[in-house]
């Protein structure tokens, strides 16, 4: 067994997390945190028959346990983190805080100054489908945000092969759950203003996911590409849809485009890439741990791409494990189908 220990337990990831490792045969829960419910159960903060005894992430025993989730804010994760590699464990870290490389570029985009560029360094970004060997290898995953999940996602057979026009801007559009606002009660989550409604937010290149996006453009090649983001949020539960138009380097006709995508993830076990003329919906992926893509052919040089994941599991606590898996040489979809 693999003991675990889970910070933020509380929040909808967290949440999510710990429904998953709830069902998978190889871990042991060790502890579970909550600042904000220390002392309480966790039956007492959610309808679910789990007496799960909630301590504060200092109280947490760091002894015996092999790796631990980090549901904590951006800039919370930090330190927690700082003290779990100091102990030796492996840490699969939901935030912002490691997703980057560039110091500089995180600390204009959060607003705040990153005090463990060290551990930013060897963080591995964890979009399994492509960083498979370093995730094996690494004490210190980075899981990605749920946004950048299904862009890159949609955009990686392109993007490999060096196929998108450089002079044509690449334009994202995605739409997702209220609960990707995390549980804190804000304005824009509250019932009367989501409910019945369709918000744009942080448009313009403002959303934060744009730097994670536009470093991973580069690292894959895309450095000269213009990229456009518009997040939406959408009156449901959960679920993510990202609409990506994407213009060609070269010709390519519907029947290479659909063969060149089916190909790129044909033996991958959570990503499906769906028949000519099936358009992804939230439907595909909502409460499971897949991604679903479309592939529309407009003509020669322009391509429509649709992923659709869930937020809080592709694009959080399922990837989350799918790491975790990875890195313990567990059977990848263990828990997560």
């Amino acid at each position: 067994m693999i003991n675990v220990g889970l910070f933020g337990a509380t929040g909808y990831t967290g949440f999510e997390t710990l429904k998953i490792l709830k069902n998978h045969p190889h871990v042991r829960l060790k502890f579970a945190t909550s600042e904000s419910s220390e002392g309480q159960l966790y039956s007492e903060v959610y309808p679910v028959p789990w007496d799960i005894s909630l301590v504060s992430s200092e109280r947490a025993d760091l002894a015996g346990v092999d790796a631990v989730f980090c549901c904590l804010p951006h800039a919370a994760s930090i330190p927690t983190v700082r003290r779990a590699r100091e102990a030796g464990l492996r840490i699969i870290d939901l935030s912002a805080d490691f997703r980057l490389k560039n110091v500089a570029a995180y600390e204009k985009w959060y607003g705040i100054e990153h005090t463990a560029p060290d551990l930013m360094a060897e963080a591995v970004y964890g979009l399994c489908e492509v960083n498979r060997p370093a995730i094996r290898e690494t004490d210190l995953l980075a899981v990605p945000g749920c946004y950048p999940t299904s862009i890159l996602l949609a955009l990686y057979p392109l993007l490999k092969e060096n196929l998108l026009n450089p002079t044509m801007p690449l334009i994202a559009d995605s739409k997702s759950g209220v609960s990707g606002a995390g549980r804190k009660l804000s304005l824009k989550s509250h019932f009367v203003e989501a409910n019945e409604n369709l918000s744009p937010y942080n448009i313009g290149q403002k959303h934060r996911h744009t730097a994670e996006i536009r470093e991973t453009l580069e690292t894959w090649g895309g450095g000269d590409l213009s990229f456009i983001f518009s997040p939406h949020l959408v009156p449901v539960s959960r679920g993510m849809l990202s609409t990506i138009y994407a213009s060609l380097a070269q010709d390519m006709t519907a029947g290479d485009a659909q063969a060149y995508f089916a190909e790129t993830y044909e033996s991958e076990p959570l990503v499906r890439v769906l028949p000519p003329g099936e358009l992804a919906t939230f439907a595909h992926t909502q409460r499971n741990n897949s991604c679903a893509l479309s592939v529309t052919w407009v003509n020669e040089r322009q391509l429509i791409i649709c992923a659709s994941i869930d937020n809080l599991g592709k694009g959080a606590a399922g990837q989350a494990v799918q790491n975790f898996n990875i890195m313990f040489g567990v059977e990848e979809t263990t828990a997560l189908v």
